[in-house]
């Protein structure tokens, strides 16, 4: 598509990088007024958000140093590629999600309250960052004969991404993009509908979000991802089938403390 939006004399502007900082911007912005709706503090929020943010695009890098390995092994000069790619997407949401439960504890914020702040940004960021890779060309699909196909002409993509070039692939960049923004819509919505209880919206993400990632890495095409099992499952799909009973698990304990959120707490003060 466009991996290069502009090009002036030695300064190149990257799509894919582009929308990666718009990301973690907008996922930032829309956690920060979540907080102040729920009385947290807009600095701590801030704090924990760029602490997200870092280790995040650091735990991205790992996990896809982990599961290409031998590429990077083999030729230690491919190491200059991770400055480059954008990382694997569960590797990011792991650390972060470490990293964000010890600033919790040490600063001594709410912790279920404050993962549901950011549960919806962290979709809203994946939403974003996925046109950006599908703008790149990377996290390609398979190839397909589907009406909805997509074909990838740009030489610096297949260069930088490995992209198959002039043959129709499924647009799994769009598909995951696509399904981030339902579970944004569905997070939003039913927040406040049924029971709500701290941990509710950041629970219901990890588990829609895994399995949506299960079903989507049948249809990717890119093997650089990591293969199990003879090609038959991911190393995203492996993750996923640990995350989504664990989400449950962990719906089913939080649900069973009976404490209500801020907002409903204060909401039964009022009334």
């Amino acid at each position: 598509m466009f991996p290069r939006l502009l090009e002036l004399g030695p300064v190149t502007l990257y799509s894919y990088g582009l929308l990666l900082a718009l990301a973690y911007l907008a996922g930032l912005r829309l956690a920060l007024v979540r907080a102040r709706a729920r009385g947290l503090s807009g600095d701590r929020v801030m704090d924990l958000g760029i602490w997200i943010i870092v280790s995040a695009l650091i735990g991205a890098k790992l996990l896809l140093l982990y599961q290409d390995w031998r590429l990077f092994s083999s030729d230690p000069k491919q190491l200059l590629s991770l400055a480059q790619s954008g990382g694997v997407f569960y590797g990011g949401l792991i650390l972060a999600v470490i990293v964000a439960l010890w600033y919790i504890r040490r600063h001594k914020l709410p912790m279920w309250t404050t993962t549901d702040v950011f549960a919806p940004g962290i979709a809203l960021g994946h939403v974003i960052g996925r046109i950006g890779c599908f703008l790149a060309g990377c996290c390609y699909g398979k190839e397909t004969t589907v009406p909805w196909s997509v074909v990838f002409t740009d030489p610096f993509a297949m260069a930088n991404a490995g992209t198959p070039l002039n043959v129709h692939l499924h647009p799994t960049q769009l598909y995951e993009s696509g399904a981030e923004a339902l579970i944004l819509a569905g997070l939003l919505f039913f927040e406040k509908r049924g029971r709500p209880f701290p941990g509710r919206t950041f629970w219901s993400y990890m588990l829609v979000y895994g399995a949506s990632r299960f079903v989507i890495e049948f249809f990717r095409g890119d093997r650089g991802r990591g293969l199990y099992f003879g090609d038959a499952v991911s190393l995203s799909q492996i993750i996923s089938i640990v995350l989504v009973p664990l989400s449950l698990v962990m719906l089913w304990w939080l649900s069973r403390q009976l404490t209500p959120t801020p907002n409903v707490a204060a909401a039964r003060k009022v009334a």
